[in-house]
């Protein structure tokens, strides 16, 4: 069968990968109410295209912390990928890299730091929890510093895991042949080494319930790489955000995996915009799946998007040639809603090429 879009790569995924596994990556949290808005809020948005626009050139690049990027789709960070094909990290940078966009790679890996960095070039980001064990925390903020990565994309929504009730009923673990990488070797304390998942229990054990926003300021102590703040979701922890001195932030509700009923991204997007003013760029995931969404989330205001489940789906079903094939299939999409409508550079992508719900039940005249 010939793979058309992005999303038919989940059921490959799902007959390819063990079904503790494919759950894993593909649930939410409870309900899974989020989870299905994340999309369903996209398929609200509708286009007001503009014609008799010379669109024979498109210029789809843009840049991130000032590195060139080919397109705003970068790839968001997932944990412990080798449990979807064996290349796992290696594979998923690999493709970013020749895709000419942004990997960031979780702190909960199956590939570590460094051996992600040893595929080549790229530009590549961080993701950190911050754990009890603050010594834990600068020591992988080092290791990232010294592999090369440009950023630490903190994620601020996990005080708790989310109730995932998937990996309840098929009483998830991580496999005995993998291991979080990024742990080997540290100075961990003591740790239970007894089962299968010790490091993975000892990591979920660690997430720091007493997190906030003095712990920003502290991390910028540590580092001279910027830190990113992923969850934001409201105008009021974006002001915050902004007054603890971070470079961007990425709207995210964790792909629905954290607080259930929580709004789609895409819905959160345009506050949170407003209440940034420009003086961060912020970004969104969550729910893309198509061009179209792309194009939907610069409109309302996103600097770019970053893609989770296509990643890990397409690197399940075809390895790091799913993986390329996934970004490729969305910047052509991407160029044709472009093109289609009426935009030949990301700067022209503005407001009012969309239509949501509000301006819809507003000002139904502008139909």
């Amino acid at each position: 069968m010939e793979i058309t879009n992005v999303s038919e790569y989940e059921a490959i995924a799902k007959q390819k990968l063990p079904k503790m596994v494919y759950d894993y990556y593909a649930s939410g949290a409870e309900d899974q109410w989020s989870l299905r808005e994340n999309r369903a809020a996209f398929s609200r948005i509708l286009f007001r295209p503009h014609v008799l626009v010379d669109v024979s050139k498109i210029d789809m690049t843009t840049t991130v912390l000032g590195y060139n990027i080919s397109m705003p789709i970068m790839i968001a960070p997932t944990a412990m990928l080798k449990m979807a094909h064996p290349e796992g990290e290696y594979a998923v940078a690999r493709a970013a890299s020749a895709s000419g966009t942004i990997m960031t790679l979780s702190s909960v890996s199956t590939s570590s730091v460094e051996e992600v960095a040893s595929t080549g070039p790229g530009i590549r980001f961080f993701q950190l929890y911050v754990f009890k064990d603050r010594n834990i925390v600068a020591q992988l903020v080092k290791i990232a510093e010294r592999a090369g990565f440009m950023a630490i994309v903190v994620t601020v929504d996990t005080p708790r895991l989310g109730r995932r009730e998937a990996d309840i009923k098929n009483r998830f673990t991580l496999s005995p042949y993998l291991t979080l990488k990024n742990f080997v070797g540290l100075d961990l304390g003591k740790i239970d080494k007894t089962n299968d998942s010790g490091i993975a229990s000892y990591i979920a054990d660690q997430i720091d319930r007493c997190l906030t926003w003095k712990d920003i300021k502290w991390l910028q102590t540590i580092t001279s790489l910027p830190i990113f703040l992923k969850g934001v979701m409201t105008a009021e922890d974006t002001w915050l955000a902004i007054q603890a001195g971070v470079a961007g932030i990425i709207v995210s509700n964790h792909g629905a995996r954290q607080l259930d009923y929580v709004p789609a991204t895409i819905n959160c997007l345009e506050e949170v915009v407003k209440a940034a003013q420009g003086r961060v760029p912020v970004f969104l995931d969550g729910g893309v799946r198509r061009g179209t969404d792309v194009f939907k989330a610069l409109a309302l205001g996103a600097s770019g998007v970053f893609i989770g489940r296509p990643v890990v789906f397409s690197l399940a079903a075809e390895g790091e040639a799913g993986v390329k094939r996934v970004l490729q299939m969305l910047r052509d999409e991407f160029e044709i809603t472009m093109a289609l409508s009426g935009c030949t550079s990301l700067k022209e992508i503005t407001r009012n090429h969309v239509l949501t719900e509000v301006d819809l039940y507003h000002a139904p005249s502008r139909l």
